[in-house]
């Protein structure tokens, strides 16, 4: 089962519904952020009281955010990212520090209006000669800081913006199309999260050019540790997407190209895919009502 935001022809706007066997089952809501509002076992009573409506054939699928939603994310949770910081930056003692902290690194990442979702371009900045994708699994939390649900995350990165001075880390995370989700919350009564197989493929000419996979025993902190520092000096009444860092990192040589396929897939989460486009001119559809 998933919880997802869709949206008819006919629709006068968009639709949060449990799809499960191809099945739209619409739940009581306004909207992601409404059904955020709830505490868990509420949203898993709502979610179990849905009357099936249609087939998804029949719908286009957005991304699982809205009203005020963010997206946050985390840095260096894994050893391979910190190695990878390490390698491509100018300041290696930074992140070798962070990776031990006990304050972990989080990051604002996008406003719900800007998440590109399964099948829509993600971007590399047109002054960025090093950009990668970067798989991670993503929490959904509620108000109440309560984890309800988990979502496939691809944190596009400049490597070489944030390479060249870490002081330059929102403008290598945060530009159009640098956040992906994936279209389905997998609720979190139905997924053990301790040990998610994460898969990375990135696709060219329908060659695949690298092919990597982690698991999220390889993470450092406990999810709740993460979310707590998330809450600590912050109210998040819509509720909040955080991702938790990523385990695969592509080497220095590696550079992503216009129309390659970044695939990501989380075992028990689900599988995103998107094309790779460069420049903000392909974004405009984010602003489109």
């Amino acid at each position: 089962m998933h919880i997802v935001r869709y949206r008819r022809h006919t629709d006068p706007g968009p639709r949060i519904a449990v799809l499960n066997d191809g099945v739209l089952s619409p739940l009581p809501v306004a909207g992601m952020f409404e059904l955020l509002q709830h505490r868990k076992e509420e949203i898993e009573r709502i979610c179990a009281d849905a009357a099936p409506d249609c087939s998804v054939s029949e719908v286009r699928l957005l991304a699982p955010v809205d009203g005020a939603m963010e997206v946050w994310a985390s840095g260096v949770t894994y050893l391979r990212s910190r190695d990878a910081r390490v390698e491509e930056s100018a300041l290696k003692s930074v992140y070798e520090l962070v990776y031990d902290a006990e304050r972990p690194e989080l990051f604002f990442k996008s406003p719900a209006w800007r998440v590109v979702v399964d099948g829509e371009p993600v971007g590399i900045r047109s002054d960025s000669a090093l950009n990668v994708p970067e798989p991670e699994l993503a929490l959904v939390v509620n108000r109440f800081e309560e984890i309800v649900g988990y979502v496939v995350c691809n944190d596009m990165s400049s490597r070489s913006v944030e390479g060249e001075n870490p002081l330059y880390l929102p403008q290598a995370k945060m530009y159009a199309g640098a956040c992906a989700l994936s279209a389905g919350i997998r609720p979190a009564w139905e997924v053990e999260p301790a040990d998610l197989a994460i898969r990375l493929t990135v696709a060219r000419d329908g060659t695949v050019i690298w092919d990597g996979t982690t698991s999220t025993r390889q993470i450092r902190r406990p999810f709740t540790e993460l979310t707590a520092y998330l809450f600590h000096a912050e109210n998040h009444p819509h509720g909040v997407v955080l991702s938790t860092g990523t385990g695969l990192v592509p080497d220095l040589d590696f550079r992503l190209h216009a129309s390659d396929v970044i695939t990501v897939t989380i075992d028990q989460v689900g599988e995103l895919s998107n094309p790779v486009v460069v420049g903000k001119e392909h974004f405009g559809f984010l602003t489109t009502p």
